[in-house]
Order: structure tokens, then sequence, then C-alpha cells
């Protein structure tokens, strides 16, 4: 892959002009806002889709407006998110050093990627890279909210939680750091059982129980599955911030796709 991994999904899961991105994403959190804002403060991880904006993206920024206040604290993000591509085994970073967007580049952490790149289960596979939208959609959202950082972007593959969790667990850090995992939630349901199941992931989620998101609950849910277990260690609450489909937001209603946006925050008492 070239130095910079240029923006693939530009001009059709999001705006490839860079004012009008701006924009959109503007007019999404403006609108997330107005929810009165939680007393906790702003989150270690959030969870949160990875459809074309038009579907998603009014769930993603109900998230990505809760990093605000950290704009001047984070300066490397975590990402992950499955691969919808390419089929390998285990977790995969790129060979660039940056990822660009219509808002510009976001370096890659290479300190991270090497730290990772020491578990046998972690290998450079740009093909992973190349086209994947799960990780790409989120950029922009962060670089409105966060300004400058660094990213590790992950795809994940035929891979275990564990795996996820252990890779977590090795870039943990502290208010430094932000965990985003991307995930779609049920897809091509009807909207009513699509309602369902998603509340049922929503439960599972704040309950950190992994276990209770079945095989067709989450597209993301390996990366879910590993956040949420690394999440009870350190002592983490979740709270759902917003839960649709595209029922709701730009689609008919006979088979929809979920979305959910999480935050999980240090729990009271708890140790970070």
């Amino acid at each position: 892959m070239a130095a910079v991994r240029p923006a693939a999904v530009a001009g059709s899961f999001y705006p490839a002009d860079s004012h009008a991105l701006c924009s959109l994403i503007r007019g999404y959190l403006d609108a997330a806002r107005e929810t009165p804002p939680a007393p906790d403060p702003w989150p270690k991880a959030l969870i949160v889709p990875h459809a074309g904006y038009v579907y998603s993206g009014q769930v993603a920024a109900a998230a990505f407006v809760r990093v605000e206040a950290a704009r001047e604290l984070v300066s490397r993000v975590v990402l992950i998110g499955p691969s919808h591509h390419v089929r390998f085994a285990g977790l995969a970073v790129p060979s660039s050093t940056a990822f660009a967007t219509p808002l510009g580049s976001v370096d890659v952490d290479e300190t991270a990627r090497r730290q990772i790149l020491t578990f046998s289960f972690v290998d450079v596979l740009d093909d992973a890279h190349h086209s994947e939208h799960s990780l790409e959609v989120q950029l922009p959202f962060l670089q409105e909210v966060l300004g400058a950082f660094a990213v590790l972007p992950i795809a994940v593959g035929h891979a275990s939680s564990a795996q996820v969790e252990q890779v977590l667990e090795a870039l943990w850090g502290g208010d430094e750091t932000l965990i985003v995992v991307s995930s779609d939630l049920s897809h091509y349901f009807d909207y009513d059982t699509a309602r369902r199941m998603d509340a049922a992931t929503a439960s599972a989620i704040e309950s950190l129980e992994p276990e209770g998101i079945g095989p067709e609950g989450a597209c993301g849910r390996t990366g879910v599955g590993g956040l949420l277990t690394a999440a009870r260690r350190h002592e983490l609450e979740a709270r759902t911030l917003a839960l649709r489909s595209s029922g709701d937001t730009a689609g008919g209603r006979s088979e929809v796709v979920g979305y959910g946006a999480w935050e999980l925050t240090v729990a009271k008492n708890g140790s970070p």
C-alpha cells in the first residue's frame, strides 16, 4: 500500500468534498448536542456504526460528540473494525504511515503498530485495509471532534474476542488513548424483528456480557466482545446513546440494518 492510504469510500459512504463533509458532520453533532449531556466524564471507549452517513451518521454522532471534551487530551485512537472484503486469520494492520480523508491525513501510530505486531496473530495486511469502510468512515468524525491525533487501524478477520482483548490490554494506555470499535447490528431482518434483536444486543453491551450477542447480532461482534471483556477488567460502565435502524433513518422497513452507539466510561469508584 502507498505511504498514505487514500480514502476509499469518499463520495459513496460520505461526501468527497471537504466543505460538504464538514457541514454534514457538524449538523449531526449539533443535533446530538441537543440531548442533555451525561454527568460522566468523557468515555474511554466508543462503539459506533459504520454504514453510509445518510443511514448511520446521526447515530455515530451521538457517540462522537461525547469525546469533544477530551480534545486536548486524546492523542491516539485505537480503531477496530471487521473486515468486509478480505478473509484472513487474526488481526491486520496496514503498512501505510497515514490514512487520508477529505479533511486531511491522519498519521498511523508506528509505535503502537510495532507493539502489537509482537503478537503471533497480528500481521501487516494491506489488502484488508485497501477498501475497508468500517475503519475509514470513523476518521472524519474523529478529525472533527479531536483535531490532531494518531490512529492505529486494526481490521478483524477470523479471530477471537480474546485476541482483541489482548491487543486492547497492550494499547490501553491512559487519557491519551481512545478506543473506538466499529460495528453495525442486525442485518436485513424486518423492522420489528431487528428492533427486538438490537434491543437484546444493547442489553448485552450495557451488561458487559459479550456472550449475550448472537451471531447475527452485530457484524463487529468479535471486536465488541473483546472490548466488553476488557471493560469488565477495567471496571467500565457501558451506556446506550442511540439505537436505530435504516428503517428509522433512510430506508424501507422490510429489510433493515441496525445501528447503535455506546460509550464506556470508568465506573464510579472504579479504576481506569
